[in-house]
């Protein structure tokens, strides 16, 4: 596809307007989330979806239980809108298991999990493997998909689970537990053995959540980094349809192609490249500047792992064995144990904040007080 002169600079306007706003990641962040809370559902004080969140000041991780339980996409992502600070899709390619943590006693959401597949490619995996996938094997792909599943969002509701009760780590923990791998099993009939996850932040913040989670998760790397962030939700809309007309009526990238909104807005940057070029040397350097200072925002990502207590997981990866063997802990990585090593953990995280006056005491929810929301912790 070959744009003219005059669409080219249009095209290519749409995306330098939009990350001129924007230094910092945070600031990218915030930008679209205000925008999407702005069509959120409007509720009544005190009837909203907001009311479901945890929020008991006073209740001790020691009395806390949980129940573990599937939820309807649409309410889901109702809910992780309203604490989420990152922009979420409400579609994921491949696998998807959506769960709500509640804790018991309040009957209140203590956080959210989406399970969905994991990407291909994968340096941190890579060298922990050994060698990159080999995509082209049938075999070993079959093997990739029926073995490995992804934490695409891990969220405590802030602050009384998350910053006062450690809350990320509980949900992250309960992603490595049996409990949740049966579950997998069952639902994809298949015989999960890894479990991958990445930071929100990398080089923006030093520490993540799932830092001091051994043998239960462990840190195996940077993720490479080399994409440009998308447009907001309207500008991708517009751009989207406009080159729909220009490409007679056909989209940019089949419909069914994973990852579809990621592709489609490489592909039109590739193509405003490609016009510009060959109209205008000073506006392709001045548009790729613009596509360089946007790709800065994104970062390398902590990337973290599980392989539920088993032993040889890379060699049943790369098809080196059909047999998976257990460590020695394999039997801490049941739900009850990984809760009471949270509780230890969360007991003395809460006591301390208590005794130095740090407990933080309000509600935060997008749809209620989003400018006292802190996006990096």
């Amino acid at each position: 596809m070959y744009l003219s002169k005059s669409d080219a600079y249009f095209a290519a306007n749409v995306f330098t307007e939009f990350f001129a706003n924007f230094e910092r990641i945070d600031d990218y962040m915030r930008k679209i989330k205000m925008e999407r809370m702005e069509k959120f559902p409007m509720s009544l004080p005190g009837m909203g979806p907001e009311e479901d969140m945890f929020d008991d000041l006073n209740m001790h991780p020691n009395d806390m239980e949980f129940n573990i339980f599937e939820c309807p996409q649409s309410r889901f992502m109702q809910y992780m809108e309203l604490v989420t600070s990152a922009p979420v899709e409400s579609s994921i390619p491949g696998k998807q298991l959506l769960y709500i943590v509640q804790e018991k006693n309040s009957g209140k959401i203590f956080g959210m999990i989406r399970f969905g597949s994991p990407t291909i490619n994968s340096k941190p995996r890579n060298e922990w493997l050994g060698k990159p996938l080999d995509t082209m094997n049938p075999d070993v792909m079959r093997r990739f998909n029926q073995s490995c599943i992804m934490g695409f969002n891990i969220i405590p509701v802030q602050p009384f689970a998350g910053f006062n009760a450690l809350g990320g780590k509980l949900l992250a923990g309960i992603c490595c537990s049996h409990h949740i791998r049966r579950a997998l099993n069952k639902k994809y009939d298949a015989n999960i053995c890894m479990f991958e996850t990445t930071s929100l932040y990398g080089s923006s913040s030093a520490a993540s959540m799932y830092d001091g989670m051994r043998p239960f998760l462990r840190f195996n790397g940077l993720t490479e980094s080399n994409f440009t962030p998308l447009i907001n939700d309207d500008n991708f809309r517009k751009l989207n349809e406009w080159f729909r007309e220009k490409n007679d009526g056909e989209h940019l990238v089949p419909a069914d192609a994973s990852s579809r909104k990621l592709k489609t807005q490489t592909k039109m940057v590739s193509i405003i490249k490609s016009s510009l070029k060959s109209h205008d040397e000073d506006a392709y350097v001045k548009f790729c500047e613009t596509v360089s200072n946007a790709k800065g925002l994104t970062e390398r990502k902590r990337s973290f792992f599980s392989t539920y207590g088993y032993d040889n997981v890379p060699q049943y990866l790369n098809l080196e064995t059909n047999v998976l063997t257990k460590k020695e802990n394999y039997d801490r990585f049941e739900l009850d144990s990984i809760v009471a090593w949270w509780r230890k953990k969360a007991s003395s995280r809460y006591e301390n904040l208590k005794n130095d006056g740090r407990l933080r005491t309000k509600l935060e929810t997008w749809n209620t007080n989003a400018d006292e929301i802190d996006i990096i912790r």
